[in-house]
């Protein structure tokens, strides 16, 4: 049912209340107009039963032996005389004392008593029920009881009835409209219980949830959607935390740079030589500042960050590391346990974490590239490691720094990017991107994500 807006309560409480106390009125008006309906007839066919009692109590004292029809007089028959008329075929043998020959319940009664059978009211002030019979025995159709009765006890009666109804159907609504309300009440309390403590806990950040907690289904439903929500706004806070403190960590040293330069070219006259110097190292610098901004701002806008969801590790690795193409004599092995191994993250993601990894491995590697996939307390690691000639000794503490390389002049491509992408990807997702020193020969790098 569509209730006009402007009438419409603010709340939902309040419109499932009005709904409930509208579908209760109409189906206690049904209820009401057919109880009355039935009531009424029921009453009509009690007096209907009384005046064919006394009609049949006044038709044996009718004589219609011989072919005549005379009313016998008998002991105490006033009150059987009381509202009768006899009729003899269409002539009037006796009528009540108190209706006359030209009334209208005279004329009533002589319409009942030609038609020999059947009742009619008469309506008025009082309203007066009549009720035709033909006396029984030789030459019955010449003779006619009529009795009359009147129904204004009967009317009272289904008029108090009437007024009774709609007083419990008052009562009825009341209860309906009251009760409505206090279940629907009840019933909505956990789901603002609920929303008071997704928006608390989404404004902290808080690792709590709603979890698989004992609650019908609708509110099931109901916190899986919400946790889901708030694992993401608590994605989205992280994301822009690390964002905001890569770019301030990874802008600095560029930025440190170009003030150094300009501080140095500004403190004596300098040759043109070695102004063009400083402006290549000026220029170098900034140039780094936006590759670093580039590949962070890209990386976001993605949206591959710590998104809900799980990945099956080794199809991914395996789907993975099938879509490379490794130099001639380079081969790719990817291993790990028969048992089902699942990370905390996006299959998406956990791709875009190795990849650079994998690609490292396979630039530098002589022979053979591994990718194993292993558990641990509480998360799954991936080693990435190759046979190569691996990370110089003095390089290690600047290995995951944007636009770093140990060699630049090695002959192999990359701008340094890879590496820092990697880590911040594990960390935003709550993992580790490390690099294993003790490894050799070659290199080892170490993706720690959680466990799905």
């Amino acid at each position: 049912m569509r209730i006009p807006f402007r009438w419409a309560p603010r709340t939902l409480r309040g419109r499932l209340s009005l709904i409930a106390l509208t579908t209760a009125a109409l189906l206690m008006v049904i209820l009401t107009v057919a109880f009355n309906t039935v009531a009424r007839h029921r009453l009509q066919h009690e007096a209907d039963d009384e005046l064919r009692t006394r009609a049949a109590a006044v038709a044996g004292t009718v004589d219609v032996r011989g072919g005549t029809v005379r009313v016998l007089e008998t002991a105490n028959d006033a009150p059987l005389d009381t509202n009768v008329w006899i009729y003899a075929g269409r002539r009037l043998l006796e009528r009540p004392a108190s209706a006359t020959r030209a009334g209208a319940l005279t004329g009533a009664a002589g319409a009942l008593a030609r038609r020999g059978r059947g009742c009619a009211t008469v309506d008025g002030p009082d309203p007066v029920r009549l009720c035709a019979e033909p006396v029984p025995g030789a030459g019955a159709k010449a003779a006619t009881v009529v009795t009359a009765l009147d129904l204004s006890p009967y009317r009272s009666s289904a008029e108090t009835l009437l007024l009774g109804s709609f007083a419990l159907d008052v009562l009825m609504l009341a209860c309906t409209y009251g009760l409505t309300r206090l279940a629907v009440g009840r019933a909505l309390r956990p789901v603002r219980t609920m929303t008071d403590q997704a928006a608390q806990w989404s404004a902290t950040a808080s690792d709590e949830r709603f979890g698989d907690v004992g609650r019908p289904a609708e509110l099931a439903g109901l916190g899986a959607s919400l946790d889901a929500l708030l694992d993401r706004i608590r994605a989205v806070l992280r994301h822009e935390r690390q964002l905001t403190g890569e770019l301030s960590h990874e802008l600095r040293t560029p930025l440190s740079r170009i003030v150094a330069e300009v501080d140095w070219w500004r403190a004596r006259p300098r040759s043109p030589a070695e102004t063009r110097a400083a402006h290549d190292v000026i220029a170098e610098a900034a140039q780094s500042m936006r590759t670093i901004c580039d590949t962070l701002l890209d990386e976001a806008r993605d949206g591959l960050g710590p998104a809900p969801g799980t990945a099956d590790v080794l199809p991914a690795l395996r789907r993975l590391t099938a879509a490379l193409d490794p130099p001639d004599g380079i081969r790719i092995m990817v291993c790990g346990p028969d048992l089902p191994l699942r990370a905390g993250v996006q299959s998406a993601l956990l791709e875009r974490i190795v990849s650079p990894l994998v690609a490292n491995a396979l630039r530098y590697a002589r022979a053979d590239v591994t990718v194993t996939a292993r558990p641990t307390a509480g998360a799954v690691c991936v080693d990435v490691a190759d046979d190569g000639p691996g990370v110089p000794e003095s390089f290690t503490d600047r290995l995951f720094q944007p636009g770093r390389r140990a060699d630049p002049s090695d002959g192999h491509g990359g701008a340094g990017l890879g590496l820092p992408l990697a880590r911040r990807l594990a960390r935003s997702a709550g993992g580790e991107v490390s690099f294993d020193p003790e490894h050799a020969p070659g290199a080892r790098f170490v993706v720690t994500l959680p466990a799905g």
